[in-house]
């Protein structure tokens, strides 16, 4: 059962823009390749062939991958999205408790996540401050055991 793909707009129409992009050039251009490759004899012993067929497997895998992630895609709406928590699509500051340091991040779907600046919700960070409020100060576990303290000091709409 494939999980639900959170989007933001903007994600769902790069997610489209590359499957057009793959569908379109990219499937002409291995195909191209392919030809090319069949023109040099014998295929049974033919490296530039077997790349090409692979390069097509590659391809037909990702354009699947795309195709799979469009259909069970949840776009949140910046109008859904609220100040008064952490969710996905929002803007988060936080401070470092300890360190005083302050950081950004924007809380997106797995397929737009760009750390440090855009964080999956389902990373630790991103799942530790979701649901959250201002003020809060979140526990965030790290992989050496530890824990990170964030307090939230602004929610702000990212989308």
């Amino acid at each position: 059962m494939p999980k639900d793909v959170i989007l933001t707009a903007d994600g769902l129409e790069k997610l489209k823009a590359e499957l057009a992009l793959l569908q379109g050039d990219k499937r002409r251009e291995v195909a191209q390749r392919i030809k090319e490759a069949r023109e040099f004899g014998d295929i049974t012993e033919n490296s530039e062939y077997d790349d090409a067929k692979n390069e097509q497997a590659m391809l037909e895998a990702r354009i699947a991958q795309v195709e799979e992630r469009l259909r069970s895609a949840t776009v949140v709406d910046a109008k859904d999205v609220s100040t008064d928590s952490v969710q996905v699509g929002s803007v988060v500051n936080v401070k470092d408790e300890a360190t005083g340091k302050a950081q950004r991040f924007t809380i997106v779907g797995s397929p737009e996540a760009k750390p440090p600046e855009r964080l999956s919700y389902e990373s630790p960070v991103g799942k530790a401050l979701l649901g959250h409020k201002r003020n809060d100060v979140v526990d965030v576990p790290l992989p050496n055991g530890k824990t990170l303290k964030l307090k939230i000091t602004k929610i702000d709409v990212g989308l």
